[in-house]
């Protein structure tokens, strides 16, 4: 691992151990790294959860009392970037799961209400969906595989579920 900041030491020699520096600290499985910001004169802190390829988080970070130098990262500090990376990656993972994984209800012609799910499985090489509703107490009355841009919606699940949960077309 190249440090973003090359005036930074390279800790990928040890993972595990915790650094508290003025520029850098790593502990509780993540890495605040202060970084001099390119886009002007200001600086920027950038939190790496450890194994992620990128920051979770990368924000402006305050100038020390002298106005050329960043202040120096403190526990409190890192504690709260790290809280707010956190949240960044959950809002993300919520947000992904939500696109894969659709449901919605239907209440039939004859008055039973059912769950229609669409789940998304993401491959690069052959990326696939299922449908499958549900009824009240959770069993399975139908499930057919579509394509991963099926268009999922109150009338689509509605045709699926008055064609006998054939595959849709």
């Amino acid at each position: 691992m190249t440090p973003i900041d090359p005036s930074l030491p390279d800790t990928s020699a040890d993972a595990d151990a915790a650094i508290h520096e003025d520029r850098l600290w790593k502990d509780n499985g993540w890495t605040a790294r202060v970084i001099k910001n390119e886009e002007d004169d200001g600086w920027a802190v950038a939190m790496v959860r450890d194994g992620d390829p990128e920051p979770a988080l990368v924000g402006p970070w305050t100038m020390g009392r002298d106005k050329k130098n960043p202040k120096p990262l403190d526990v409190a500090a890192f504690n709260t970037l790290v809280k707010t990376a956190a949240e960044v990656l959950r809002r993300h993972e919520q947000q992904l799961h939500a696109q894969l994984h659709k449901r919605l209800q239907v209440v039939t012609a004859d008055g039973r209400r059912l769950t229609v799910e669409l789940d998304i499985e993401p491959d690069e090489d052959n990326p696939s969906a299922t449908l499958t509703a549900r009824d009240a107490f959770g069993e399975v009355l139908g499930q057919a595989r579509v394509r991963p841009d099926f268009k999922f919606g109150i009338r689509s699940a509605e045709a699926w579920i008055e064609d006998g949960f054939r595959r849709p077309a």
